[in-house]
C-alpha cells in the first residue's frame, strides 16, 4: 500500500499512535491555565476516549460512534478562537515531538482539526467573526 492509498490515520501510525498523541496532548492541554477550566468537571479518561474517537474520525480512521456532534458538545462553553488556537498550538507541539510522524502528515493533521473551529467555538452557521 502506498502513501497515496493509505489514510492519514494509517500514515501517522493508526490507533496506537493516536492514543499516544492524545495522551501527550491532554497532558499539555490540562496543564494550560487558560484551557484547564474547560475540563474541570469532566472525566479525563472520558475526554481522552472521546478525543481518540474524534481524531480517528477526523483522520479517516475507524469510527466507533458516528454521533459526535462537536457543536452540541461545546455549546455554551464560551470557547473562543483564541482558546482554540491555544489548543491547536499544543497539538502542533505534540506532533513536532512525535518522531514517527512526517512533517507533511503533521500539517495535514493540523489542517483537519482546524476545520472544526466553528463547531467548537459556536460559530457554525454564523456569517462572521
Amino acid at each position: 500500500m502506498t502513501d497515496e492509498t493509505r489514510t492519514l490515520f494509517e500514515r501517522i501510525g493508526g490507533a496506537e499512535s493516536v492514543a499516544s498523541l492524545v495522551d501527550a496532548f491532554y497532558g499539555r492541554v490540562l496543564s494550560d491555565p487558560e484551557l484547564r477550566p474547560f475540563f474541570e468537571n469532566s472525566s479525563v479518561d472520558h475526554l481522552r476516549a472521546i478525543q481518540k474517537e474524534f481524531f480517528a474520525a477526523a483522520l479517516d480512521g475507524p469510527v466507533m460512534h458516528s454521533d459526535l456532534d462537536l457543536a452540541h458538545i461545546h455549546q455554551g462553553m464560551g470557547i473562543t478562537r483564541a482558546h482554540f488556537s491555544r489548543f491547536v498550538h499544543h497539538l502542533i507541539r505534540v506532533l513536532e515531538q512525535a518522531e514517527m510522524i512526517r512533517p507533511g502528515d503533521a500539517m495535514d493533521v493540523i489542517h483537519r482539526i482546524s476545520t472544526y473551529v466553528d463547531d467548537v467555538t459556536g460559530r457554525a452557521g454564523s456569517s462572521g467573526d
